[in-house]
């Protein structure tokens, strides 16, 4: 093993890769230039067109088309409104995405969101972005997504058993803790084999969801058209602030493309183009899965149910109705996979700005993913998976979506005002920033009239970064002990996980 050396930084030391252990009994040094295969130390750009469809496609459907049926039926109260609220939700899903591909193309960094607000807007609005994904909502989402992922995958085994009855939250948490334990793994191994990964989970919940639509179909075709009559009576306007949060909740993750953009092979040719498509498959899938649910399920059924397409399945597949619960299992595992992919850069991408501690913004030597930031979101993840509320927790920051990405696109306008030089190989029709921004201003607003309580939790939580960012971030030298701590920490992790800082190429 070399002998170690400290080299200086903001937070301490980092070792070079010829400090590291060794690699099949050859020192990492020992290569040509001093890395293996004479290669520079970064993310490497392996996410092709296919795989960039299947990614955001695979992070948008989740476990919400399976459930989220009930949140717009209940608070729209017809088949007529639901439906046009399902499709009004993908074109603004879409009118984002679009946004977010100018944005993507002109600021072509890893971090999606908050490498745009960083942009605009600078580092402490940037930071509390990263804060809150980092300490909270991201890691709270990996745990509720195990969670549901582990009561569905149970549910066949709790309807041949007979054991609804039977407490078997310890078993939903061991199923949480390996699903979230398994997909971690996967993505620090490798960026090909998560992709490939997403590759097939996405066909598989596609699959489910074109099961549901196929047998929609013959229902139409046997004349089941009766919930279809008189479509908009009882419709409840006022309800519309709730179906709509109900209804984009399902199409949440249409910027998770963004996040990984210096990993897509051609960005300016595949990241418009795997957008476009990722969000139009995924709105035309929603619209004719609702569309065929209703002609199995009337709106009193649907209100009744907590997992609709479960409900869909015992009641036109029979035997073969625990195919749905599966399903559902296996297509939330897949936004859990997606979603690591590409969130894990956002907190990379704010160490290498120097808003986290710079050992997050380290690559594993031999895999070229970026180990630390998948690692410790994973670990609080598998922290949460044991908080009561974990779901509670989540309503506190339903303001944080539509917050962070109005503000990006608001900078997507005032970087175009302020710096008209920026290279843009995409560019949208300024009305769909501005009608972004200003709808986004309304979502906010009608949630948190909607849930005063919850918005305001959720915001004095999210200002405990300010002074973390002006005790810890901002300042330019840290206290002694502080800076030896993180130095002892970061040579420990660095020796024990093979990662080191990214270069640049020369």
């Amino acid at each position: 093993m070399a002998s170690v050396q400290f080299r200086p930084t903001d937070d301490g030391a980092t070792l070079t890769t010829e400090m590291l252990p060794s690699l099949n009994g050859k020192g990492v040094g020992s290569q040509p230039n001093g890395k293996p295969n004479g290669e520079v130390m970064r993310l490497e750009p392996k996410i092709g067109l296919f795989s960039g469809v299947t990614v955001n496609v695979g992070c948008i459907i989740g476990s919400g088309i399976f459930v989220s049926p009930k949140g717009v039926i209940l608070n729209m109260g017809s088949v007529g409104a639901s439906l046009l609220i399902w499709t009004f939700s993908g074109l603004f899903s879409m009118l984002g995405a679009l946004c977010y591909a100018e944005l993507g193309l002109s600021i072509p960094k890893s971090g999606g969101t908050y490498a745009y607000i960083r942009e605009a807007f600078g580092d402490l609005i940037a930071f509390l972005y990263v804060w809150l994904g980092l300490v909270v909502l991201l890691p709270v989402t990996f745990a509720a997504l195990g969670i549901i992922f582990g009561q569905y995958l149970l549910e066949p085994a709790i309807v041949a058993m007979n054991c609804t009855d039977v407490d078997l939250t310890g078993c939903t948490q061991i199923l949480a803790i390996l699903c979230v334990s398994i997909v971690s793994y996967i993505n620090c191994r490798s960026v090909s084999l998560a992709a490939r990964v997403q590759d097939v989970l996405t066909v598989v919940k596609v699959l489910a969801l074109a099961a549901i639509i196929i047998i929609g179909v013959v229902e139409l075709a046997k004349g089941n058209t009766e919930n279809f009559e008189n479509a908009f009576e009882g419709t409840n306007w006022m309800g519309l602030g709730g179906a709509l949060y109900s209804g984009l909740f399902s199409y949440a993750g249409w910027y998770s493309l963004n996040f990984i953009v210096e990993e897509i092979k051609d960005p300016p040719r595949n990241l418009p183009r795997a957008i476009v498509i990722s969000v139009s498959t995924v709105t035309s899938i929603y619209v004719l899965a609702n569309l065929a649910y209703f002609t199995v399920l009337t709106p009193q059924e649907l209100m009744q149910s907590n997992a609709v397409a479960v409900t869909f399945g015992i009641k036109v597949m029979g035997k073969f109705a625990l195919i749905m619960p599966i399903a559902v299992a296996l297509s939330t595992l897949g936004s859990i996979n997606g979603t690591l992919l590409t969130s894990s850069r956002l907190f990379f991408a704010g160490a290498r700005d120097g808003v986290l501690p710079k050992l997050i913004s380290m690559i594993n030597v031999r895999y070229k993913t970026p180990l630390p930031a998948l690692f410790f979101v994973s670990v609080l993840s598998l922290v949460y998976v044991f908080v009561k509320d974990v779901f509670q927790l989540i309503n506190y920051f339903n303001f944080v979506t539509w917050t962070s990405s109005g503000m990006a696109v608001l900078g997507l306008l005032y970087l175009r005002w302020k710096r008209p030089e920026l290279e843009k190989p995409y560019k949208v029709n300024i009305a769909l920033p501005i009608a972004f921004v200003i709808a986004c201003g309304t979502l906010v607003t009608l949630g948190a009239i909607a849930a005063p309580m919850d918005t305001a939790i959720g915001v004095a939580i999210t200002c405990t970064g300010v002074p973390i960012y002006c005790l810890l971030i901002k300042p330019r030298h840290l206290p002694r002990i502080l800076t030896l701590f993180v130095a002892k920490f970061s040579t420990v992790f660095q020796r024990l996980f093979l990662v080191t800082a990214e270069e640049k190429y020369e």
